[in-house]
């Protein structure tokens, strides 16, 4: 009888070039269960607290410290050494009180030291939004979460403010929405692929087009030197308006 379901392993080749392991010492790696990221989008626990904080030397070692609920993501302990983490995912250790929070750089995803206060909430894109039963609003978002937006008449414009690719800031773990950040023109965004990666500045441009996907529009972003960077729709996340709403790196890192 053949083999059914995906396999359980993942050879260190074939993970994605932005995890901070050596790539021809060892043949494998922890391969991160399926969960609200994808593989190629997300940095399993183990690795995050075994290479990136280097708070332990072995995987026996960082998979005692997270099964010891010393590792909040979210808000919520997580006890699974293979637990993805992804885009905008806020990682909490009490224990030592540091936090913080995925964002994309030039090699890909990695770690942004963030305070207490920045901890409590985080940034989620809408990828698609559906209307229920008694004509409410479902937003989906991109780490998973699905948003339920209580309205009287959803075809009224004025109740359903929010489409694809804007942005909810959303408090954690409770995921009550506190802001509204649409995508457009003025906006401050972060780009979250392509060549581009980790750049973010000001949308300065959208340039839409009649039977062409929003998501494949080409978008201008200008940063606070005056450089303007090119991409599409689907690489733009918003992060505020005249100011961001969490800390970002700086363009060098």
């Amino acid at each position: 009888m053949g083999k059914k379901g995906g396999s359980l392993h993942l050879k260190r080749e074939a993970s994605p070039a932005f995890w901070p392991i050596h790539r021809k010492k060892f043949t494998w790696t922890v391969k991160p269960r399926p969960g609200p990221h994808p593989i190629n989008r997300c940095i399993p626990l183990l690795l995050i607290i075994r290479d990136l904080l280097g708070l332990a030397e072995t995987r026996k070692e960082a998979r005692k410290i997270i099964s010891q609920g010393m590792v909040v993501v979210d808000g919520r302990v997580r006890r699974d050494d293979r637990f993805p983490a992804g885009l905008m995912d806020v990682i909490s250790i009490p224990e030592i009180k540091m936090n913080y929070r995925i964002l994309p750089f030039k090699k890909g995803l990695g770690l942004h030291p963030i305070d207490e206060k920045e901890s409590s909430y985080k940034l989620c894109r809408i990828e698609n939004k559906t209307t229920v039963k008694n004509g409410h609003i479902q937003l989906n978002l991109h780490d998973g979460r699905n948003v339920l937006v209580r309205v009287e008449d959803p075809r009224k414009p004025e109740e359903d403010v929010y489409r694809t690719l804007d942005t909810l800031v959303i408090s954690i773990p409770e995921q009550e929405i506190i802001e509204h950040l649409p995508l457009k023109e003025g906006m401050m965004a972060i780009l979250i692929g392509g060549k581009n990666i980790g750049k973010y500045g000001v949308i300065s441009s959208i340039e839409e087009q009649a039977g062409m996907k929003r998501r494949r529009a080409l978008v201008n972003i200008k940063d606070e030197k005056g450089e303007t960077y090119q991409s599409i729709l689907d690489y733009v996340f918003v992060v505020g308006d005249e100011k961001p709403r969490i800390s970002l790196p700086t363009m060098e890192e």
